[in-house]
């Protein structure tokens, strides 16, 4: 059984259909990625996994529960699900240990003294220990990450979604995130991964969906989708990401 199944997912906008029929599956402990050109609706499925777009039709089911519909309990799918936004979605005002410890005070119920020892342990976790004091105005964009990364682990998610984790940064930096990537899969946390970086893609996974308006059109290892692969959507994406066009 997956840990989490994506069954018909369709998402309209108006008379714009940006998931038209997406179906998925994300073992315990696997690291997917989702690739696709920008407009694909790799960003609106995360979205309607956890509840922050509302799915049109379809299913997703989260350890066989479903988790679309009105009676779900949409603070608990949160808490399950860890969102690494794309642009880190940190609060400015607030420092790099009180932007972790918030959810876990007001979604999670823990005391502030609860909340501040579990906050160290997942920045510890990803080398951000020395900066807990510090805001997000005196951060690099790879130290944003690793914060926003720090503050989805510490609700103890079930998945962390990761929404174009390199698009803000610099090569290095890409590299550094595929280290904190590869860190969870050997610590057996579950990650579904949205980029366009096929060189971060080929770091964290051995197999990647290519979804291309709103369908995926296919799932293979790397290798297959970037040499001679049948579709000629596949072809061209993959071939142009491998030569850096």
């Amino acid at each position: 059984m997956a840990l989490l199944e994506v069954r018909d997912l369709v998402k309209r906008f108006g008379e714009t259909t940006i998931l038209n029929g997406v179906n998925l599956r994300v073992q315990k402990g696997e690291v997917k990625v989702v690739m696709g050109r920008s407009g694909s609706g790799k960003s609106t499925l995360l979205r309607c996994i956890n509840r922050l777009e509302e799915p049109t039709s379809g299913s997703i089911r989260l350890h066989d529960r479903e988790v679309t519909g009105p009676s779900v309990d949409i603070r608990a799918l949160r808490r399950s699900v860890g969102f690494v936004f794309q642009q880190f979605a940190l609060y400015r005002h607030l420092s790099v240990l009180d932007n972790v410890t918030l959810a876990l005070r007001h979604l999670g119920g823990l005391r502030r003294n609860e909340a501040e020892e579990k906050a160290r342990h997942e920045l510890a976790r990803v080398d951000m220990t020395e900066h807990r004091h510090k805001f997000p105005a005196e951060l690099s964009g790879g130290q944003k990450q690793r914060v926003a990364l720090a503050r989805a682990l510490a609700m103890d998610p079930d998945v962390v979604f990761f929404d174009e984790p390199t698009s803000a940064l610099d090569p290095l930096m890409c590299r550094e995130v595929a280290i904190l990537i590869n860190r969870l899969f050997v610590d057996g946390v579950t990650v579904l991964c949205v980029t366009h970086d096929l060189t971060l893609a080929r770091l964290i996974s051995d197999r990647v969906i290519f979804l291309d308006r709103g369908r995926v059109c296919a799932e293979d290892a790397i290798e297959n989708l970037s040499s001679g692969h049948a579709d000629p959507r596949v072809q061209e994406f993959f071939g142009q990401e491998a030569s850096g066009r």
